[in-house]
């Protein structure tokens, strides 16, 4: 009956290697995501009024990156990984064994952006309103890149859009990571442009992006594949009790009252 599904080929995650440079899927759709958000960016910038200029967009977007991989590494480790760190800390160093954390990636984004705002002199929730819109992109890239590598598949299934993955067994599973990137890609993208058109209360934006994302991604555990070595928490996987605070708190910057005038 296995053949009845379809079987993910087994792809290299190096697409091109030169002496000890090697560049791989995931760091490919990296790319893509930052230089879409850059082009958006940059257009916005380029508007009358807009209050940036291209610099500004550029300085924002390099911190936002570092912030990605440091946080997002480091999170994973923590949230994780922390008992292999115990046993090694280098292993917090092993990049290329795999390892990411959106959540950890959050942390290290709000970091970077109150580093812009408190050098650029503007207000936390101008810079996170600008940059909530745009995070869908690299998101919904690194699903992508996740689901090119073979990895972070779904729950054993008998959909018949299930898939065989390499390394995971001769049974179908959910491609999860197409379904991220869909709902915490595509789809909280066009939500949040939309939306930033026409909401003037500050961290309104921000605020429907962290409900937008938790939503998305409390949904998708349910079909994803938890790690192996990870427990359930009061029935919840890792990931849906890493996104409760952040419903609670985009509702909150959504319907929070303003301060009267």
């Amino acid at each position: 009956m296995a053949e009845a599904w379809f079987t993910f080929p087994q792809i290299d995650p190096i697409i091109v290697e030169i002496g000890p440079l090697a560049l791989r899927w995931y760091g490919l759709m990296y790319l893509c995501g930052f230089l879409a958000a850059l082009g958006l960016l940059n257009r916005y910038a380029d508007q009358p009024n807009s209050g940036w200029d291209r610099e500004q967009v550029s300085d924002l977007l390099f911190y936002g990156f570092l912030g990605v991989v440091l946080g997002g590494r480091i999170g994973y480790v923590l949230f994780y990984g922390f008992d292999w760190f115990l046993a090694d800390p280098l292993y917090l160093f092993k990049i290329t064994d795999g390892g990411m954390s959106f959540h950890g990636g959050l942390l290290g984004v709000i970091t970077a952006m109150a580093f812009i705002a408190w050098r650029q002199k503007r207000s936390y929730w101008q810079v996170a309103d600008l940059v909530a819109p745009v995070v869908p992109i690299g998101l919904g890239f690194g699903r992508i890149g996740n689901f090119i590598n073979g990895e972070l598949w779904g729950r054993t299934t008998d959909v018949p859009w299930g898939i065989v993955f390499p390394g995971a067994g001769p049974l179908p599973r959910h491609p999860s990571q197409l379904y991220e990137a869909l709902l915490e890609g595509l789809l909280l993208f066009l939500a949040l442009w939309w939306f930033s058109k026409r909401s003037k209360r500050p961290g309104a934006v921000a605020g429907l992006f962290l409900v937008g994302y938790g939503l998305s991604r409390f949904v998708v555990e349910f079909v994803r594949q938890p790690d192996a070595h990870m427990s359930l928490y009061a029935g919840m996987t890792m990931g849906q009790l890493l996104t409760v605070p952040m419903l609670i708190f985009g509702l909150f910057l959504m319907l929070r009252p303003l301060p009267q005038r």
